[in-house]
Protein backbone atom coordinates (compact mmCIF):
# COMPACT_ATOMS: atom_id res chain seq x y z
CA UNK A 1 0.00 0.00 0.00
CA UNK A 2 3.00 2.48 0.88
CA UNK A 3 4.66 1.70 -2.68
CA UNK A 4 1.31 2.27 -4.17
CA UNK A 5 0.38 5.70 -2.68
CA UNK A 6 4.49 6.54 -3.68
CA UNK A 7 3.88 6.00 -7.22
CA UNK A 8 0.76 7.89 -7.19
CA UNK A 9 2.10 11.32 -8.28
CA UNK A 10 3.57 9.15 -11.00
CA UNK A 11 0.64 6.96 -12.59
CA UNK A 12 -1.95 10.01 -12.11
CA UNK A 13 0.86 12.68 -13.59
CA UNK A 14 1.15 10.05 -16.96
CA UNK A 15 -2.29 9.86 -17.00
CA UNK A 16 -2.96 13.63 -17.06
CA UNK A 17 -0.55 13.56 -20.04
CA UNK A 18 -2.62 10.79 -21.87
CA UNK A 19 -5.74 11.62 -21.03
CA UNK A 20 -8.11 13.93 -23.20
CA UNK A 21 -8.73 17.35 -21.84
CA UNK A 22 -12.08 19.64 -22.45
CA UNK A 23 -9.08 22.58 -23.16
CA UNK A 24 -7.74 21.84 -26.99
CA UNK A 25 -5.88 24.10 -26.64
CA UNK A 26 -3.90 23.03 -23.47
CA UNK A 27 -3.10 19.89 -25.97
CA UNK A 28 -2.05 22.21 -28.59
CA UNK A 29 1.01 24.23 -26.32
CA UNK A 30 1.80 20.36 -24.76
CA UNK A 31 2.55 18.82 -28.50
CA UNK A 32 4.09 22.90 -29.31
CA UNK A 33 6.54 22.56 -26.26
CA UNK A 34 7.35 19.30 -27.22
CA UNK A 35 8.15 19.77 -30.78
CA UNK A 36 10.14 22.63 -29.77
CA UNK A 37 12.12 21.05 -27.53
CA UNK A 38 12.93 17.96 -30.16
CA UNK A 39 13.99 20.65 -32.85
CA UNK A 40 16.09 22.97 -30.37
CA UNK A 41 17.75 19.30 -29.32
CA UNK A 42 18.31 18.28 -32.50
CA UNK A 43 19.55 21.56 -33.97
CA UNK A 44 21.90 22.04 -31.08
CA UNK A 45 23.76 18.47 -31.85
CA UNK A 46 23.53 19.00 -35.14
CA UNK A 47 25.65 22.37 -35.27
CA UNK A 48 28.33 21.23 -32.56
CA UNK A 49 28.90 18.16 -34.83
CA UNK A 50 29.43 20.61 -37.52
CA UNK A 51 31.64 22.96 -35.65
CA UNK A 52 33.80 19.78 -34.23
CA UNK A 53 34.05 18.50 -37.83
CA UNK A 54 35.42 22.39 -38.83
CA UNK A 55 37.56 21.80 -35.75
CA UNK A 56 38.68 18.48 -37.05
CA UNK A 57 39.54 19.10 -40.38
CA UNK A 58 41.55 22.45 -39.24
CA UNK A 59 43.85 20.00 -37.17
CA UNK A 60 44.44 17.21 -39.52
CA UNK A 61 44.01 18.77 -42.83
CA UNK A 62 45.35 22.67 -42.56
CA UNK A 63 47.40 21.35 -39.74
CA UNK A 64 48.70 18.01 -41.63
CA UNK A 65 49.98 20.65 -44.34
CA UNK A 66 51.13 23.67 -42.52
CA UNK A 67 54.14 22.74 -39.82
CA UNK A 68 53.21 22.52 -36.61
CA UNK A 69 56.62 24.34 -35.55
CA UNK A 70 59.52 26.21 -37.92
CA UNK A 71 63.08 25.86 -36.62
CA UNK A 72 65.18 28.85 -38.64
CA UNK A 73 69.51 28.62 -38.32
CA UNK A 74 70.53 31.97 -39.12
CA UNK A 75 72.69 31.76 -42.74
CA UNK A 76 70.61 28.74 -43.55
CA UNK A 77 70.51 25.02 -42.48
CA UNK A 78 74.20 23.66 -43.65
CA UNK A 79 73.53 20.10 -42.29
CA UNK A 80 69.65 19.40 -41.68
CA UNK A 81 69.95 15.67 -41.12
CA UNK A 82 71.88 16.56 -38.27
CA UNK A 83 70.41 18.89 -37.04
CA UNK A 84 66.92 17.12 -37.25
CA UNK A 85 68.41 14.34 -35.43
CA UNK A 86 68.99 16.66 -32.11
CA UNK A 87 65.35 17.77 -32.29
CA UNK A 88 63.81 14.45 -32.83
CA UNK A 89 65.72 14.01 -29.06
CA UNK A 90 63.46 16.61 -27.60
CA UNK A 91 60.32 15.43 -25.72
CA UNK A 92 57.24 15.45 -27.67
CA UNK A 93 58.82 15.97 -30.98
CA UNK A 94 57.33 13.11 -33.53
CA UNK A 95 59.50 14.10 -36.41
CA UNK A 96 61.51 16.85 -38.49
CA UNK A 97 62.35 17.26 -41.90
CA UNK A 98 63.89 20.52 -44.06
CA UNK A 99 61.75 22.62 -45.53
CA UNK A 100 62.67 25.81 -47.65
CA UNK A 101 59.65 28.32 -48.74
CA UNK A 102 59.64 31.31 -51.30
CA UNK A 103 56.78 33.48 -52.65
CA UNK A 104 56.12 34.36 -56.54
CA UNK A 105 53.72 33.83 -59.41
CA UNK A 106 52.95 30.53 -61.30
CA UNK A 107 52.23 31.64 -65.14
CA UNK A 108 50.70 29.78 -67.76
CA UNK A 109 48.46 30.75 -70.97
CA UNK A 110 48.20 33.96 -69.68
CA UNK A 111 46.72 33.31 -66.49
CA UNK A 112 48.89 34.25 -63.72
CA UNK A 113 48.14 33.06 -59.97
CA UNK A 114 50.46 33.81 -56.93
CA UNK A 115 52.18 31.26 -54.60
CA UNK A 116 53.73 29.53 -51.97
CA UNK A 117 56.79 27.56 -53.05
CA UNK A 118 57.80 24.86 -50.71
CA UNK A 119 60.85 23.12 -51.47
CA UNK A 120 60.92 19.76 -50.00
CA UNK A 121 62.86 16.41 -49.25
CA UNK A 122 60.58 13.48 -50.46
CA UNK A 123 61.85 11.07 -48.70
CA UNK A 124 61.70 12.64 -45.40
CA UNK A 125 58.29 14.71 -46.07
CA UNK A 126 56.19 11.25 -44.95
CA UNK A 127 57.13 11.69 -41.59
CA UNK A 128 55.96 15.27 -41.23
CA UNK A 129 52.78 15.70 -43.98
CA UNK A 130 49.74 14.44 -44.96
CA UNK A 131 50.77 15.44 -48.51
CA UNK A 132 51.91 11.84 -49.47
CA UNK A 133 48.61 10.50 -49.00
CA UNK A 134 46.50 12.95 -50.94
CA UNK A 135 48.15 13.21 -54.40
CA UNK A 136 45.23 12.50 -56.60
CA UNK A 137 47.36 12.33 -60.07
CA UNK A 138 51.57 11.69 -60.04
CA UNK A 139 53.84 10.74 -57.62
CA UNK A 140 55.87 12.41 -54.96
CA UNK A 141 58.80 10.60 -55.74
CA UNK A 142 58.34 12.01 -59.47
CA UNK A 143 59.97 15.33 -57.26
CA UNK A 144 63.97 14.97 -58.60
CA UNK A 145 66.61 17.23 -57.59
CA UNK A 146 67.86 19.08 -61.11
CA UNK A 147 64.56 18.60 -62.95
CA UNK A 148 62.87 21.23 -61.36
CA UNK A 149 59.38 19.18 -61.44
CA UNK A 150 56.54 20.66 -59.25
CA UNK A 151 53.19 19.56 -57.35
CA UNK A 152 50.33 21.97 -57.58
CA UNK A 153 46.97 22.31 -55.61
CA UNK A 154 43.50 21.20 -57.18
CA UNK A 155 42.64 24.27 -57.56
CA UNK A 156 45.85 25.99 -58.53
CA UNK A 157 45.78 23.69 -61.32
CA UNK A 158 42.38 24.36 -62.70
CA UNK A 159 42.72 27.85 -62.41
CA UNK A 160 46.60 27.70 -64.55
CA UNK A 161 44.17 25.49 -67.10
CA UNK A 162 47.63 22.45 -66.88
CA UNK A 163 47.72 19.06 -66.26
CA UNK A 164 50.56 16.36 -65.08
CA UNK A 165 53.00 17.15 -68.05
CA UNK A 166 52.54 20.65 -68.99
CA UNK A 167 54.94 23.92 -68.55
CA UNK A 168 54.71 26.23 -66.02
CA UNK A 169 56.87 29.34 -65.28
CA UNK A 170 57.80 30.33 -62.29
CA UNK A 171 57.95 33.99 -61.42
CA UNK A 172 60.52 35.31 -58.10
CA UNK A 173 61.39 38.96 -57.06
CA UNK A 174 64.74 39.52 -56.96
CA UNK A 175 65.97 40.62 -53.62
CA UNK A 176 67.94 43.29 -55.06
CA UNK A 177 66.83 46.53 -56.10
CA UNK A 178 67.67 48.45 -59.91
CA UNK A 179 66.74 51.37 -61.62
CA UNK A 180 64.10 49.31 -63.21
CA UNK A 181 62.27 48.32 -59.98
CA UNK A 182 61.96 44.76 -58.55
CA UNK A 183 63.52 42.22 -61.07
CA UNK A 184 61.65 38.82 -61.47
CA UNK A 185 63.72 35.48 -62.00
CA UNK A 186 61.79 33.68 -64.17
CA UNK A 187 62.31 29.61 -64.18
CA UNK A 188 60.20 26.94 -66.56
CA UNK A 189 58.86 23.93 -64.13
CA UNK A 190 57.48 20.89 -65.31
CA UNK A 191 54.02 19.74 -63.62
CA UNK A 192 54.81 16.02 -62.12
CA UNK A 193 51.46 15.61 -60.15
CA UNK A 194 48.44 17.44 -58.35
CA UNK A 195 47.25 16.91 -54.65
CA UNK A 196 44.31 17.59 -52.82
CA UNK A 197 43.41 17.98 -49.87
CA UNK A 198 40.16 19.88 -49.78
CA UNK A 199 41.54 23.21 -48.34
CA UNK A 200 42.60 26.28 -49.04
CA UNK A 201 45.84 25.16 -49.65
CA UNK A 202 45.01 23.59 -52.67
CA UNK A 203 44.76 27.21 -54.63
CA UNK A 204 47.81 28.66 -53.62
CA UNK A 205 50.75 25.63 -52.95
CA UNK A 206 52.77 24.50 -55.11
CA UNK A 207 55.52 21.54 -53.62
CA UNK A 208 59.32 21.51 -55.37
CA UNK A 209 62.62 19.51 -54.68
CA UNK A 210 64.45 20.68 -51.28
CA UNK A 211 67.60 21.13 -54.09
CA UNK A 212 66.06 22.76 -56.57
CA UNK A 213 63.99 25.33 -53.92
CA UNK A 214 67.71 26.20 -52.88
CA UNK A 215 69.19 26.98 -56.07
CA UNK A 216 66.09 29.25 -57.21
CA UNK A 217 66.21 30.58 -53.40
CA UNK A 218 70.50 31.03 -53.78
CA UNK A 219 70.53 29.39 -50.43
CA UNK A 220 74.56 29.22 -48.88
CA UNK A 221 72.80 25.93 -47.40
CA UNK A 222 71.00 22.85 -47.64
CA UNK A 223 67.48 24.44 -46.25
CA UNK A 224 66.21 27.67 -45.20
CA UNK A 225 64.25 25.74 -42.51
CA UNK A 226 63.57 22.61 -40.18
CA UNK A 227 60.08 21.81 -40.08
CA UNK A 228 59.21 20.06 -36.31
CA UNK A 229 55.96 17.78 -36.20
CA UNK A 230 54.62 17.07 -32.57
CA UNK A 231 52.76 14.20 -31.16
CA UNK A 232 50.61 17.19 -29.38
CA UNK A 233 50.46 20.13 -31.85
CA UNK A 234 49.28 22.44 -28.51
CA UNK A 235 52.62 21.79 -27.19
CA UNK A 236 53.97 23.22 -30.80
CA UNK A 237 54.83 26.99 -28.73
CA UNK A 238 56.05 25.45 -26.02
CA UNK A 239 58.69 22.93 -27.90
CA UNK A 240 59.81 25.36 -30.21
CA UNK A 241 60.75 27.65 -27.64
CA UNK A 242 62.99 25.22 -25.76
CA UNK A 243 64.73 24.03 -29.04
CA UNK A 244 65.98 28.04 -29.85
CA UNK A 245 66.95 28.51 -26.13
CA UNK A 246 69.03 24.89 -25.77
CA UNK A 247 70.08 24.24 -28.87
CA UNK A 248 74.10 26.02 -29.36
CA UNK A 249 74.02 28.17 -32.10
CA UNK A 250 72.02 31.44 -33.78
CA UNK A 251 68.63 29.84 -33.96
CA UNK A 252 64.65 31.21 -34.37
CA UNK A 253 61.51 29.98 -34.85
CA UNK A 254 57.96 29.81 -35.32
CA UNK A 255 54.79 27.91 -34.97
CA UNK A 256 51.18 26.79 -36.08
CA UNK A 257 49.85 29.48 -33.93
CA UNK A 258 51.02 32.29 -35.00
CA UNK A 259 49.78 31.90 -38.82
CA UNK A 260 46.51 30.12 -37.99
CA UNK A 261 45.90 30.14 -34.84
CA UNK A 262 43.27 33.12 -35.09
CA UNK A 263 40.98 30.54 -37.33
CA UNK A 264 41.24 27.83 -34.50
CA UNK A 265 40.48 30.18 -31.62
CA UNK A 266 37.86 31.21 -33.71
CA UNK A 267 36.01 28.19 -34.51
CA UNK A 268 35.86 27.45 -30.62
CA UNK A 269 34.70 30.91 -29.88
CA UNK A 270 32.13 30.45 -32.33
CA UNK A 271 30.83 26.48 -31.19
CA UNK A 272 30.53 28.29 -28.03
CA UNK A 273 28.52 31.01 -28.41
CA UNK A 274 26.71 29.32 -31.23
CA UNK A 275 26.07 26.45 -28.65
CA UNK A 276 24.59 28.95 -26.15
CA UNK A 277 22.40 30.96 -28.57
CA UNK A 278 20.87 27.44 -29.94
CA UNK A 279 20.24 26.50 -25.84
CA UNK A 280 17.90 29.45 -25.98
CA UNK A 281 15.70 27.85 -28.37
CA UNK A 282 15.34 24.80 -26.09
CA UNK A 283 14.94 27.37 -23.22
CA UNK A 284 12.02 28.46 -24.93
CA UNK A 285 10.26 25.29 -25.16
CA UNK A 286 11.17 25.18 -21.50
CA UNK A 287 8.79 28.40 -21.20
CA UNK A 288 6.39 26.38 -23.15
CA UNK A 289 6.21 23.78 -20.51
CA UNK A 290 5.52 26.00 -17.84
CA UNK A 291 2.85 27.32 -19.72
CA UNK A 292 1.25 23.84 -20.33
CA UNK A 293 1.68 23.30 -16.61
CA UNK A 294 0.03 26.56 -15.38
CA UNK A 295 -2.76 25.74 -17.70
CA UNK A 296 -3.43 22.36 -16.48
CA UNK A 297 -3.35 23.62 -12.78
CA UNK A 298 -6.35 25.45 -13.94
CA UNK A 299 -7.75 23.15 -15.46
CA UNK A 300 -7.45 20.49 -13.29
CA UNK A 301 -8.16 22.40 -9.91
CA UNK A 302 -11.41 20.10 -9.28
CA UNK A 303 -9.23 17.19 -9.18
CA UNK A 304 -6.95 18.88 -7.14
CA UNK A 305 -9.41 19.46 -4.36
CA UNK A 306 -10.62 16.19 -4.54
CA UNK A 307 -7.53 14.54 -4.12
CA UNK A 308 -6.61 17.04 -0.90
CA UNK A 309 -9.93 16.22 0.61
CA UNK A 310 -8.88 12.40 0.28
CA UNK A 311 -6.00 12.82 1.75
CA UNK A 312 -3.32 13.53 -0.24
CA UNK A 313 -0.58 15.90 0.66
CA UNK A 314 0.90 18.96 -1.06
CA UNK A 315 4.26 17.50 -1.87
CA UNK A 316 1.61 14.81 -3.67
CA UNK A 317 -0.21 17.05 -5.87
CA UNK A 318 3.43 18.82 -6.44
CA UNK A 319 4.98 15.59 -7.80
CA UNK A 320 1.93 14.35 -10.35
CA UNK A 321 2.46 17.83 -12.14
CA UNK A 322 6.23 17.61 -12.24
CA UNK A 323 5.69 14.29 -14.02
CA UNK A 324 3.34 15.74 -16.35
CA UNK A 325 6.02 18.22 -17.19
CA UNK A 326 9.23 16.03 -16.93
CA UNK A 327 7.00 13.47 -19.18
CA UNK A 328 6.51 16.20 -21.86
CA UNK A 329 10.33 17.42 -21.91
CA UNK A 330 11.69 13.89 -21.16
CA UNK A 331 9.90 12.78 -24.31
CA UNK A 332 10.82 15.97 -26.63
CA UNK A 333 15.23 15.45 -25.43
CA UNK A 334 14.95 11.73 -26.52
CA UNK A 335 13.00 12.08 -30.02
CA UNK A 336 15.79 15.20 -30.20
CA UNK A 337 18.85 13.42 -29.26
CA UNK A 338 17.74 10.69 -31.80
CA UNK A 339 17.24 13.02 -34.29
CA UNK A 340 20.02 15.28 -34.11
CA UNK A 341 22.54 11.86 -33.98
CA UNK A 342 21.09 11.00 -37.48
CA UNK A 343 21.46 14.02 -38.52
CA UNK A 344 24.99 14.63 -37.43
CA UNK A 345 26.14 11.29 -38.79
CA UNK A 346 24.78 11.91 -41.91
CA UNK A 347 25.25 15.26 -43.06
CA UNK A 348 28.08 15.51 -44.76
CA UNK A 349 27.04 12.92 -47.63
CA UNK A 350 23.57 14.44 -47.40
CA UNK A 351 25.23 17.72 -48.12
CA UNK A 352 27.72 16.35 -50.82
CA UNK A 353 24.36 14.56 -52.59
CA UNK A 354 22.55 18.12 -52.63
CA UNK A 355 26.08 19.55 -54.50
CA UNK A 356 26.03 17.17 -56.88
CA UNK A 357 22.00 17.13 -57.62
CA UNK A 358 21.68 20.83 -57.77
CA UNK A 359 25.62 21.47 -59.17
CA UNK A 360 26.39 24.30 -56.64
CA UNK A 361 28.41 24.43 -53.93
CA UNK A 362 28.01 25.58 -50.61
CA UNK A 363 31.43 26.04 -49.66
CA UNK A 364 34.12 27.55 -51.59
CA UNK A 365 37.88 26.47 -50.85
CA UNK A 366 38.21 30.20 -52.18
CA UNK A 367 36.29 31.71 -49.02
CA UNK A 368 36.28 28.86 -46.95
CA UNK A 369 39.60 26.94 -46.18
CA UNK A 370 38.19 23.83 -46.40
CA UNK A 371 35.68 22.72 -49.50
CA UNK A 372 33.25 20.23 -47.80
CA UNK A 373 30.77 20.14 -44.61
CA UNK A 374 32.45 17.97 -41.91
CA UNK A 375 30.60 16.85 -39.08
CA UNK A 376 31.80 14.67 -35.85
CA UNK A 377 29.75 14.05 -33.66
CA UNK A 378 30.89 13.76 -29.71
CA UNK A 379 29.27 11.83 -27.70
CA UNK A 380 30.36 14.17 -24.63
CA UNK A 381 28.39 16.99 -26.36
CA UNK A 382 25.49 14.82 -26.71
CA UNK A 383 25.74 14.33 -22.97
CA UNK A 384 26.02 17.62 -22.12
CA UNK A 385 22.92 19.00 -24.35
CA UNK A 386 20.73 16.17 -23.26
CA UNK A 387 21.72 16.96 -19.60
CA UNK A 388 21.19 20.68 -19.95
CA UNK A 389 17.43 19.95 -21.70
CA UNK A 390 16.76 17.67 -18.93
CA UNK A 391 17.48 20.43 -16.12
CA UNK A 392 15.99 23.18 -17.95
CA UNK A 393 12.50 20.62 -17.93
CA UNK A 394 13.05 19.83 -14.60
CA UNK A 395 13.21 23.95 -13.72
CA UNK A 396 10.35 24.44 -15.82
CA UNK A 397 8.19 22.26 -13.61
CA UNK A 398 8.83 23.89 -9.97
CA UNK A 399 6.87 27.10 -10.00
CA UNK A 400 3.27 25.64 -11.73
CA UNK A 401 4.16 22.45 -9.40
CA UNK A 402 4.58 24.68 -6.06
CA UNK A 403 1.06 26.36 -7.23
CA UNK A 404 -1.05 23.25 -7.80
CA UNK A 405 0.22 22.20 -4.41
CA UNK A 406 -0.74 25.67 -2.70
CA UNK A 407 -4.70 25.18 -4.21
CA UNK A 408 -7.10 25.20 -1.30
CA UNK A 409 -9.73 22.43 -2.07
CA UNK A 410 -12.80 25.05 -0.52
CA UNK A 411 -11.95 27.77 -2.49
CA UNK A 412 -11.31 25.47 -5.77
CA UNK A 413 -14.96 23.93 -4.80
CA UNK A 414 -16.94 26.35 -3.73
CA UNK A 415 -18.21 27.58 -7.61
CA UNK A 416 -18.44 23.52 -8.72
Amino acid sequence: MSLFIRQLPLWIGLRYLAAKRRNHFISFISASSMVGMTLGVAVLILVLSVMNGFDRELRERILGMVPHGVLYERGGIQDWQGLASLAEQFPGVAAAAPLTKLQGMLGQGGRVQGVMVTGIDPQAEARVSILPNHIKDGRLEDLQAGEFNVLLGDLLARQLNVMVGDKITLMLPEATLSPAGVLPRVKRLTVAGIFSVGAELDANLAVIHLQDAAKLARLNGEAQALRIRFHDLFQAPQGIWRMVNQLEGQYSGSDWTRTHGNLFQAIRMEKTMIGLLLLIIVAVAAFNIISTLVMAVTDKQADIAILRTMGAKPRTIMGIFMVQGLAIGLVGVVLGTVLGILAALSISDLVAWLEQLFGFQILNADVYFISYLPSQLLWSDVAVVTGASLMLSFLATLYPSWRASRVQPAEALRYE
